[in-house]
């Protein structure tokens, strides 16, 4: 939903063409900021009844592109190029392009997906249980490999103990 509807800005856009006020006055009048009324009017001049239309667009990056190039070429600010190309959102939309290009390219301005995936991804199968078809180590190289394992445990508790055996000594130690 929009804040204000297009016989709103219609009628506010009259007034200020009049002639009889100006921006600040008209701004105030209707509880809007003057450069919205700014906006307003400039783009009524530029593009007639349609300026003050709601519109969704989706711009390519290509589209962005061009605009940002022209406005480079013809030294133009951000809210001429806004009025000019009919831009919704206005100076941040340009500015936000002009961001994004000069840190990532053409490729940041590429639309993003938005919102929620989807589609939940499924979880990963369980992985099978090797049997005696699919493991191909021997019987001899599991037997080895168990025997290097025990080893390790038995390494692994014996340090333990030689560590906790230290600690006790140097906390018996400390003890007056």
């Amino acid at each position: 939903m929009t804040k204000y509807d297009e016989s709103f800005k219609r009628s506010v856009v009259q007034e200020y063409l009049s002639g009889v006020v100006g921006y600040n006055k008209v701004g105030i009048k209707h509880g809007v900021n003057n450069a919205t009324v700014r906006q307003w009017v400039e783009s009524y001049l530029q593009h007639g009844g349609a300026g003050l239309r709601k519109k969704f667009s989706h711009y390519s990056a290509e589209f962005k592109r061009s605009v940002l190039e022209r406005m480079q070429r013809e030294q133009l600010s951000y809210r001429q190029v806004a009025i000019l190309f009919d831009l919704r959102g206005g100076v941040g939309v340009v500015s936000a392009w002009k961001r994004q290009y000069d840190e990532g390219g053409l490729a940041a301005l590429k639309p993003k997906p938005r919102g929620r995936a989807k589609k939940m991804t499924s979880p990963e199968s369980p992985k099978p249980v090797p049997t005696q078809a699919t493991d191909t180590r021997t019987l001899e190289d599991l037997r080895k490999e168990n025997e290097y394992l025990r080893a390790e445990v038995a390494y692994l508790k014996k340090l333990d103990a030689l560590v906790r055996a230290k600690q006790q000594a140097a906390q018996k130690k400390h003890k007056p």
